[in-house]
């Protein structure tokens, strides 16, 4: 789902007579009217005596050429926002500026270059900022937004979208707090959140009703239409893009139009009525070939796919859904991709392929874990906080409201009569008293509202983090190793093929075996409070240990793991948490160093403490992911030499045992030449010795 304001729908009562008479090219017809006539101002400014092509009018018409571009020529898009960002800058116009790097970050958001996208989008909002364009503010934000969204960064999208909403009910942009309003709807629909959308959304038909646009009203509904069939409310659906789809035609807005076609599909698709479900989706095709929209694409795609598939024409079936799945790779499309992998996985469980079968269906559970994750649902679940926060600040400073305007009223009467002054002066004291009251109570109120926001983020963390490794690095194994098992007991593989797969499922139970072990040291360090109880403990002999664990992998990659470590390298640390760092490091190395390979361990005698690196001749870590080590909401994982999972906690873990030992930890790397990880732990000392 598309959370840019961005989606169409129609309707399902056309007969085939009426489709036929009034076709999409039919419509193509009367869409070329706006462009011609920007163009034809164009050259008209051109033609003009004194003309120049820094004339802050000229440059405006460029740019909103360039907007009615967007999803028919792209290229023309961006040529034209690039021509207009280079006369504004030499006019030293800062709006002109401004809209043209929203116009250049729209094109890259449609090629899924989002990190470019964003670039963009924050350039215009500075620049839109200094010229105080509030309504450019506020566009910029709502773009910014939605890339958060395509990248995942639900809590930056809903931080930016807040931001824009409260900025546009400042400034009185109704256009944009029915938008805005309505991708908070979508966020929520795609956490099948599906109460808490339609609340947003009746928030936008409310806004709407104001508004009085038939056009804006037609898009919501068209939105509204998509909820309804995601959710299987398939006669509200149909109703609302019935609704909607005669304002398109009538107003021959082809990229809307083209979304209600496929929308309908989707509905006769939930209904199993292939037959009319490629009927509409045929029809969204023809406007596509006239549109330069790949986002909006992939979903017709999928859909197509479904219906062929679900008509048994499997070949057909396959090309659509991988064509989908192309484009979606191509523009980093993450729900696309999901979707699309979805339908190949059925598609070729049916004919039996079960090895591509699987591939499809572990990339399909990975983005599934991945846009559903509990983060995304926990940002979310403050966005509630806070409105109910909110909801209950605007209750109390409307009742203090209502006490001072009573305080006000009592105090003209003063002015009349003296005595009922003197009444008032007491009424104005308690009065007082209750205003304070009041204040007090706001006050306490929102300082309990903050201390329980703390503690449910609090208690949420140890939550959300094992929710998220075992969604993400436990759950893919094991539903790969469920899927084929039910393969097989069921019949649909041969043993032989069964067989195959052991390579592969001995690495992913050890995969699963190394998580639980660093899972459980973690949960039990989260939820217990790992008390830390340092002896003397010899570091040479955790050496050795780990060493001899971890051979056998040594041993299958033919990766010599040398120890330099001498036999008086004592430290003060708790053993078992000394062995936990050792053991990860080492296996870190392992997995990202190729075959033939040396891990070597070493310490370093620095006075006070042991400083001890963990060496290997491995492939080395980029600047990026650098930057993201040893942090404790980073649980990405990442694959080895020779494809070996990581569990996505390990550093993490080092870091923190490496911590409650007194010591530090850090990382040098080189690229395609290896990796050194350092710790430091204090040295075993009489002084220590007494205090056990």
């Amino acid at each position: 789902m598309n959370p840019l304001r961005k989606y169409l729908i129609l309707s399902s009562l056309l007969p085939f007579l009426l489709a036929f008479l009034w076709t999409p090219a039919v419509l193509l017809a009367a869409e070329e009217n706006p462009r011609e006539e920007i163009l034809r101002e164009i050259r008209s400014l051109e033609r003009s005596a004194g003309f120049s092509p820094r004339d802050t009018t000229y440059i405006n018409r460029l740019i909103d050429l360039a907007g009615e571009m967007r999803f028919y020529q792209a290229d023309s898009l961006h040529q034209l926002a690039k021509r207009s960002l280079t006369l504004s800058e030499k006019a030293g116009y800062l709006l002109g500026e401004a809209r043209s790097y929203l116009r250049l970050a729209d094109f890259h958001s449609d090629k899924g270059n989002s990190d470019k996208a964003i670039e963009f989008y924050k350039k215009g909002l500075v620049l839109a900022g200094e010229a105080g364009a509030d309504n450019l503010k506020i566009s910029a934000l709502n773009g910014l937004s939605g890339e958060y969204v395509y990248q995942g960064d639900i809590a930056g999208a809903l931080t930016k979208y807040l931001e824009a909403l409260e900025l546009a009910e400042q400034t009185g942009e109704l256009v944009m707090q029915s938008i805005i309003n309505e991708n908070i709807a979508n966020l929520y629909a795609e956490q099948k959140d599906y109460d808490h959308c339609l609340e947003y959304f009746k928030k936008v038909k409310r806004i709407n009703n104001k508004l009085g646009n038939d056009i804006i009203n037609a898009e919501t509904m068209s939105n509204l239409a998509s909820v309804y069939a995601d959710m299987g409310n398939l006669e509200y659906a149909m109703f609302n893009i019935n609704q909607s789809i005669d304002t398109f035609e009538e107003n021959r807005i082809l990229d809307w139009l083209a979304f209600a076609y496929e929308t309908k599909g989707k509905v006769y698709l939930k209904k199993f009525n292939y037959k009319w479900a490629l009927y509409w989706y045929n029809q969204a095709e023809m406007l596509h070939m006239n549109l330069d929209d790949d986002r909006s694409r992939i979903d017709l795609l999928n859909g197509m796919a479904e219906a062929h598939f679900g008509q048994g024409n499997d070949s057909l079936a396959a090309a659509y859904a991988t064509e989908g799945f192309r484009i979606s790779e191509k523009i980093n499309f993450r729900e696309g991709k999901r979707d699309c992998a979805q339908t190949l996985y059925r598609i070729h469980r049916k004919k039996a392929d079960y090895a591509t079968a699987l591939v499809y269906h572990e990339v399909f559970q990975k983005l599934s874990d991945s846009i559903s994750r509990s983060e995304n649902r926990q940002s979310l679940s403050l966005l509630k906080t806070r409105n109910e926060f909110e909801q209950q600040k605007a209750e109390l400073i409307e009742a203090n409201e209502k006490a001072l305007a009573q305080q006000k009223r009592y105090v003209r009467i003063g002015w009349v009569i003296l005595f009922i002054a003197l009444v008032i002066i007491y009424l104005v004291n308690r009065s007082k008293k209750l205003q304070k009251r009041l204040a007090e109570e706001l006050s306490t109120k929102k300082d309990i509202l903050e201390v329980r926001k703390t503690e449910l983020q609090a208690n949420n963390q140890t939550k959300t983090k094992l929710f998220s490794i075992i969604g993400h690095d436990l759950r893919g194994p094991i539903g790969a190793l469920q899927s084929l098992l039910n393969m097989y007991t069921e019949g649909e593989m041969k043993k032989e093929e069964f067989l195959s797969f052991i390579p592969k499922l001995k690495s992913d139970v050890d995969h699963i075996f190394f998580t639980l072990n660093n899972l459980l040291s973690w949960g039990h360090s989260q939820l217990e409070g790992a008390n830390t109880k340092p002896v003397n403990t010899s570091l040479e002999h955790i050496v050795e240990e780990n060493i001899n664990l971890l051979s056998e992998i040594a041993e299958q990659k033919s990766i010599r793991v040398v120890s330099e470590l001498e036999g008086n390298t004592e430290v003060w640390a708790d053993p078992n948490q000394v062995d936990i760092v050792i053991r990860n490091l080492i296996s870190n190395a392992l997995k990202f160093t190729p075959e033939n390979g040396i891990v070597s361990l070493r310490a370093e005698d620095k006075e006070t403490h042991w400083q001890i690196a963990v060496r290997d001749t491995g492939v080395g870590i980029d600047r990026v992911t650098l930057s993201k080590l040893f942090q404790d909401t980073s649980n990405t994982s990442t694959y080895g030499t020779n494809n070996e999972k990581g569990t996505g906690l390990g550093l993490s873990l080092c870091k923190e045992m490496v911590e409650k030992n007194k010591g530090k930890i850090w990382v040098d790397s080189t690229l395609r030449i290896g990796s050194t990880f350092y710790f430091t732990l204090p040295k075993a000392t009489e002084k220590y010795s007494a205090a056990v």
